[in-house]
C-alpha cells in the first residue's frame, strides 16, 4: 500500500514522501496514529495545502521533545526487583515498567515512547533509548537492583553486582572489624605492643575453640 508521511518515519522516510508499506502496517499502526494517509490524488492536493502546518507544528513538537530530552539525558533511573543469587529477576521488566519508574523520576514519557525489543529479565544496568519525537531520541540508564544499597552500589560501579563484589565487601568487613578491635586495645594498653598481644590472644582464642569444636 501507498501512503503519504505526515512525519518522518525510522527506516522509512520523511514527512511528505509517499512510501509503499505493508497494508497490515499502514491499516493498524500509521493510518489511525494520523502518521500517514493513503496516497490518493485527493489526499496528495490535501497535504499540500497543510504542508506548513503540519511542519510549523513539527518544529515546535521537535522544540518541546529537545527540552524534555535534556532533562532525561544522563539519568540514572534505580528499579527495586527481586531476584535470585544468580541476579535473574523474578519475573522480567518491560517498556511500561520503565516508562512509569522514568515518570516517577520526574519526566513523563509514554510505554510507546520507551525502545525495547526485549524484556530485562536480570538485574544490571541497561541503557535504553527513549523515543520523543520522530526527529529526537535519548539515552537513559536503567538500574535494575534487589535494593536501593545496591542500586547505589551498581552505579557507582558502571555494571552489576556480582559474587567478587560480595567478596570484596567481606573483606572489607573483616578490615573494619579488625582497625575496630586495634583501636580499642590501644585504649586499654598504653604499650602497643601490649595491645597487639591482645589482638593476637584473641585470634588464637578463636582458632583455638574452632579447632575443639571440630574435633568434638
Amino acid at each position: 500500500m501507498e501512503v503519504i508521511l505526515l512525519q518522518r518515519i525510522e527506516r522509512l522516510g520523511q514527512m511528505g514522501e509517499v512510501v509503499t508499506v505493508k497494508a497490515g502496517y499502514a491499516r493498524n499502526y500509521l493510518l489511525p496514529q494520523s502518521k500517514a494517509l493513503r496516497a490518493t490524488k485527493a489526499n496528495l492536493e490535501v497535504f499540500e495545502g497543510k504542508r506548513t502546518q503540519l511542519e510549523a507544528e513539527n518544529l515546535e513538537n521537535k522544540g518541546e521533545a529537545g527540552q524534555i530530552a535534556t532533562k532525561l539525558d544522563g539519568l540514572n533511573v534505580p528499579m527495586i526487583r527481586a531476584a535470585g543469587d544468580s541476579g535473574q529477576l523474578y519475573g522480567s521488566v518491560t517498556a511500561r515498567d520503565i516508562a512509569a519508574a522514568i515518570t516517577e523520576a520526574g519526566v513523563s514519557v509514554t510505554r510507546q515512547q520507551v525502545v525495547l525489543d526485549r524484556a530485562i529479565k536480570a538485574l544490571g544496568l541497561e541503557e535504553i533509548r527513549v523515543q520523543l519525537h520522530p526527529e529526537v531520541s535519548v539515552s537513559v540508564t536503567v538500574n535494575i537492583a534487589r535494593s536501593t544499597e545496591e542500586a547505589e552500589q551498581q552505579k557507582k560501579l558502571g555494571r552489576a553486582i556480582g559474587s567478587h563484589d560480595e567478596e570484596e565487601a567481606f573483606a572489607e568487613e573483616e578490615a573494619r572489624a579488625t582497625a575496630e578491635a586495634t583501636a580499642a586495645a590501644e585504649e586499654l594498653f598504653e604499650n602497643p605492643e601490649d595491645a597487639a598481644a591482645a589482638i593476637d590472644g584473641d585470634s588464637e582464642g578463636e582458632s583455638e575453640s574452632e579447632g575443639d569444636d571440630s574435633q568434638a
